[in-house]
């Protein structure tokens, strides 16, 4: 016998979803203190009702909020370490890429991401949800020096967060070099 799918699951799930991606327009318009069932709602133009169904407290709300960006985080990482391969790059122009990108065209997402991260910092239980970006990137890139690989992702925080305040976001030609210098190998 052949089980069918579960409608009501599936259409729970894309609410779900739905009700995430209008959180963090909800952070990148307002900031996480916009954040309420009522304004999420309204920002996915569904009953208020719906987001309490879904997600009982606001805690669960930005968790979800915040594991679903490291999962974006996750897929974009993915195909940088992808992209460099096929290039045969040590990266660090893709970095540079990944990173004009975050604070050009993206901008608004990468200021709603540091704000849960900045906000998480003060709420324990969304700790966890923010530090996945950092089990990613360990599982996702090799390194033989841990000391060097921390300071490389302690420097592409930086430039983020100096990106993000800068009138002009960086070129890849500024950023290129500065992201070469960060990978390159500890000396013994």
């Amino acid at each position: 016998m052949i089980r069918q799918p579960d409608g009501r699951k599936a259409r729970g799930d894309r609410r779900r979803q739905e009700l995430i991606e209008a959180t963090l327009r909800v952070i990148e318009r307002d900031g996480v203190a916009g954040v309420t069932h009522r304004t999420v709602a309204r920002e996915a133009g569904v009953p208020t009702t719906s987001t309490t169904y879904h997600f009982s407290s606001l805690e669960d709300l930005l968790t979800a909020t915040l594991t679903w960006c490291a999962g974006g985080f996750t897929t974009a990482v993915r195909d940088l370490v992808e992209r460099a391969r096929i290039r045969g790059s040590q990266g660090a122009r893709e970095v540079a890429e990944m990173i004009v990108e975050a604070l050009g065209p993206q901008r608004g997402r990468t200021m709603a991401e540091y704000e849960l991260y900045l906000f998480a910092s003060r709420r324990p239980a969304l700790r966890p949800a923010a530090r996945l970006w950092l089990d990613v990137l360990t599982s996702l890139v090799q390194h033989d020096d841990e000391v060097a690989f921390r300071a490389f992702l302690a420097g592409m925080d930086g430039l983020l967060m100096q990106g993000l305040i800068d009138d002009e976001p960086p070129t890849v030609a500024e950023l290129e070099p500065v992201v070469a210098y960060l990978m390159r190998p500890s000396k013994p």
